[in-house]
Order: structure tokens, then sequence, then C-alpha cells
């Protein structure tokens, strides 16, 4: 017998959340949008000639890229796109964070962090969030080799301000600064408008949330030429075919309808709103959302026999049984119909107590 094992890399693996198959069932567990996607992209499947599956997609991805740019009102040649914004994200890890130094990100955030981290052998330091579960900018005015906000956070829900962000990428000049903005159609400040002030600063952006695209894997980057530029080398190094056709056409669709855009993202907000208040009038604490989801707690029923009793009725929710948010659960704004029963059983399992 060969001790070939101990050539294999080890890590442990980020995992992601539920993914149950019922009928009937509610799905609020992993953060994906309620609504269907903009009627451009049925359009787009239906008239595709499956005989053009016989060829490679464009390896650029050049439709998808320039509607992005006309989109977000930049060049072309900063704007980097991939299957979902965790192809994108560790693209830009293994691109970005080439140093011994650490790279900074919070305590509690994205817990695929810490993955990429691990399999990039990349040394990290994990800032602790303050008593409000909010960054303490002051923590990333340090010597670092990389630093990685999500704003707004997740699984917390809380977005940072504008202004903090901007003074931790000018404090940091000599850092890739990465902002991962999943959730900043929901009622964030996106840090676009700095692109062009800062060339570290890199803004990464998802089609899973606000344009209900999550099973077609769509997401993007937009900074500074040079560093799209390296990150499509090392891209290209790996894997030069990593979108399919149906995912860059459909993606074009999704873009161009800024009305339809606005529209399901707005009602998820107005959904959230309400929600929130019927919550905390249950003895909910939830925290500000600037997301698609709450992060939420009651006053004495525990968060994971929530979790239990709410999975046995084929509602799911997310619970992390982890240190500091162990009396949480991440809900997931779904329809209004949906909230309703949600909000229903919870209602009818407090009174039971």
């Amino acid at each position: 017998m060969g001790d070939w094992k101990k050539n294999l890399r080890v890590v442990e693996p980020y995992v992601p959340g539920e993914q149950p198959k019922q009928e009937n069932m509610i799905k609020l567990n992993t953060n994906e949008n309620p609504y269907p996607p903009a009627p451009g992209v049925e359009k787009v499947l239906k008239s595709m000639e499956t005989g053009d599956f016989r060829l490679y997609p464009k390896p650029d991805a050049r439709e998808l890229v320039d509607a992005l740019a006309e989109e977000y009102k930049v060049p072309a040649n900063q704007v980097f796109v991939g299957v979902g914004s965790d192809d994108v994200l560790g693209m830009a890890f293994l691109t970005c964070f080439n140093s011994e130094k650490p790279v900074l990100f919070p305590d509690i955030t994205y817990s695929f962090y810490p993955v990429w981290a691990d399999l990039f052998k990349i040394p990290y330091n994990r800032p602790a969030l303050d008593e409000n579960f909010c960054i303490k900018k002051e923590d990333y005015f340090v010597e670092n080799g990389g630093i990685v906000i999500a704003n707004p956070n997740a699984p917390t829900s809380i977005a940072m301000p504008l202004a903090d962000i901007e003074e931790i990428v000018a404090k940091n000049p000599d850092s890739v600064v990465i902002v991962d903005e999943a959730y900043v159609d929901f009622g964030g400040k996106s840090a676009l408008p700095l692109v062009d002030k800062y060339e570290n600063l890199l803004v990464v952006q998802t089609f899973s949330k606000s344009r209900s695209m999550a099973g077609m894997r769509i997401g993007f980057a937009i900074g500074n030429k040079e560093l799209i530029d390296a990150m499509y080398a090392v891209r290209n190094s790996y894997n030069s075919y990593t979108m399919n056709m149906p995912s860059i056409l459909c993606g074009v669709e999704a873009v161009k309808d800024r009305v339809y855009f606005d529209k399901t993202r707005n009602a998820i907000m107005e959904t959230r709103a309400d929600v929130a208040k019927k919550l905390e009038a249950l003895g909910f604490t939830v925290l500000p959302s600037s997301a698609n989801f709450l992060f939420a707690a009651h006053e004495s029923v525990p968060a994971e026999e929530l979790f239990m009793m709410l999975r046995e009725k084929h509602i799911y929710v997310r619970y992390f049984k982890s240190p500091r948010i162990n009396n949480y659960l991440r809900i997931t704004i779904g329809t209004p119909e949906q909230m309703e029963i949600f909000l229903a059983e919870v209602e009818k399992y407090l009174a039971s107590k």
C-alpha cells in the first residue's frame, strides 16, 4: 500500500444552506429571490438553438461584459464576470492575496472567506464585530495583506456606511480591498462610485439575489483595468470557459430590464419591513437589515428550538450554531403569502409556550 494520501490537500469545506426538495415547502434559508427572473430571460431560453451548445461559449463573455459596463457606466475593461460571485471571489482571493501578511475579514461574516484562505494557504486574521455586530473600522487600519468586507454583511444583514468603507480603502493603498456586495441592492450603498478614485478597490456583486438568477450562477467584479486584467490572467490559467452560453445571454436580458429589477427588489424591501415589525411585536430582536433577509432572536425561545419547529412544518430558515450568533435565525424574505404562513406558525408556537 502506498502513502499517496499524505499528498492530498485537506480543507474544511464551505457548507451551504440546506436544499430540501419537498412539495409545498417554504424555503427561507438560502436568500434566494421569491420572484422569477426578468421576462426577457424566459424569452432567451425559449429562443435558443440547442445546436449552439456544441460550441464553446465566448471566453470573454463579451455580451454580458458590455451590458454590465453600460449599466454601471464603466469601461468594459473594468468588468470581470464569473460563475456566481463565489467564483469571482475565489479568483479575487487567488489573484490579490499573494503576500505573507494576513488578510483581514470579520469574525462574523460570509463563511466561505476562511475556506478560500485555507484552500489557497493565505494567512488571515478576523477582527471581532462590536457588540452591535458592526465592523470597527479602526481594526482595518493596520498592516495587512488584503481586506474583505461583505456589505451588507451576512448573516447579520447590517450595512456599513459608505464613508467608513472609503476610509478603510483610503488607509490601505498597499492592499486590495474587496467589497462583497451580494445584498447591496436591498438598501445598502454601493462602493462602485469609488472605483475610479481608488485603484486598490474591487467591488463584487451577484445575479443570485436581486436578479433572481441563483440557478444561472452569474457574478461580476468591477475594479481598475490592471486589477481586472490580473484576475482574467489567473482565471484563464485555470479555466478560460467558465461561463455557459445560456447564462451569458440570459444575464444580458436581466441587466437590461431595470424596471422589473426595481419592481421586485422594492417588493422584497416592503415585505421585509412588514415582517420585521411583526416579529418585533412577537418578542423578537431584529437587526436593522439592508439585505433580502432578517437576522432575529427571540427574547425567551431559543433559536434552535424555533428552527426545528419550523423545519417540521416544512418551513426552512437558517440557523448557525456558532459563537455569538447561536440564538439568531436568518430568515430570507419570501412572498407576502409565504411570510404570512411563516409568521402564523411562529405566533402559534409562541402562544403554546
